[in-house]
């Protein structure tokens, strides 16, 4: 963690974990099988049903964010 720069390679969530950007993650150029919440490889790693778990939440997420968005 060293050479990562806070705001472009993570950043602090509000419970205070670290929090990997997508960014990070293109860089490292592979998904880690961690389901991650910024991978940008659809999760192609992650086992089953984990994987299904975690590409449900985040379509839920964007829908919420697109709603909200269009709402506000």
């Amino acid at each position: 963690m060293n050479n990562l720069k806070e705001g472009l390679d993570f950043y602090y969530d509000e419970h205070d974990n670290i929090v990997l950007t997508a960014k990070y993650h293109l860089d490292k150029g592979y998904c880690c099988g961690h389901g991650c919440r910024h991978c940008p490889y659809d999760y192609e790693s992650v086992p089953e049903p984990r994987r299904t778990l975690v590409l449900k939440e985040r379509k839920d997420a964007l829908k919420k964010t697109t709603s909200t968005s269009q709402n506000g």
